[in-house]
């Protein structure tokens, strides 16, 4: 029998525009609400990222990460 999804934790959090637009467009897509596919991404984190692409990404994003803040 699957878990009941019980979203017991709350929490503050601060995203680009861009990435609030993607979160809301893969929850639509797939039948969800934000906080659910949230759940769902992080539950499933090492199955949705690729191992070899994610480091680049993250050193990129870091990177680039001062210059957004402005």
């Amino acid at each position: 029998m699957p878990r009941r999804l019980r979203l017991t934790r709350r929490f503050q959090v601060a995203m680009s525009e861009d990435a609030y637009r993607r979160l809301r467009r893969f929850a639509n897509d797939a039948g969800l609400d934000e906080g659910e596919a949230l759940s769902f991404l992080f539950e499933n984190f090492d199955s949705v990222t690729d191992a070899e692409v994610l480091p680049h990404r993250l050193r990129l994003f870091n990177a680039e990460l001062e210059e957004r803040k402005r």
